[in-house]
């Protein structure tokens, strides 16, 4: 199970360097946009995928440290061992089975974009959309290998309370 911990660790550490790439092309978009009255569709979009990027593929990472959306007012004054049954009951009937919807989903959509050589629409857009649609169901996919390993360990805590 540590491994899934590495590969989401790892992950945000690929997310954090995108992050500071993001912030840097923002920095330089809106400098030569606003002083030189230069810019970039390119470059827009850019922007767009890195913030995609940043947004996939910390959705397991959230998980992992337990900073994910959740009504904390109530979930906080349960016994540990029901929120052990919390936490099962909802990889178990939402958590994996969503994550599983969007990879099958997302696959198929990712190959229509691809074989159809999805490009932007504005001209001096970025082409192979596809590569970011790919996002998609590789974030998912990480999230549910997260969700299994967090499922595994309120599984395990459950019984032991």
């Amino acid at each position: 199970m540590k491994f899934i911990d590495s590969i989401t660790k790892y992950t945000a550490y690929l997310t954090a360097f995108i992050l500071a790439l993001l912030v840097v092309l923002v920095v330089y978009d809106a400098t030569s946009r606003y002083l030189f009255s230069e810019g970039s569709t390119a470059l827009q979009e850019l922007e767009w995928h890195f913030f995609d990027v940043v947004i996939l593929l910390s959705i397991a990472y959230t998980l992992r440290n337990n900073a994910h959306v959740r009504v904390d007012i109530f979930y906080e004054k349960f016994s540990p061992k029901t929120k052990a049954l919390i936490n099962i009951f909802s990889f178990i009937f939402f958590v994996l089975p969503l994550s599983f919807l969007i990879i099958y989903i997302g696959i198929g959509f990712v190959e229509m974009s691809y074989l159809q050589h999805e490009a932007s629409s504005d001209p001096g857009g970025l082409k192979y959309r596809w590569i970011v649609k790919s996002l998609m169901p590789l974030a998912f996919f990480l999230l549910a290998l997260q969700a299994f390993k967090e499922l595994v360990s309120d599984i395990r805590r459950w019984k032991s309370l």
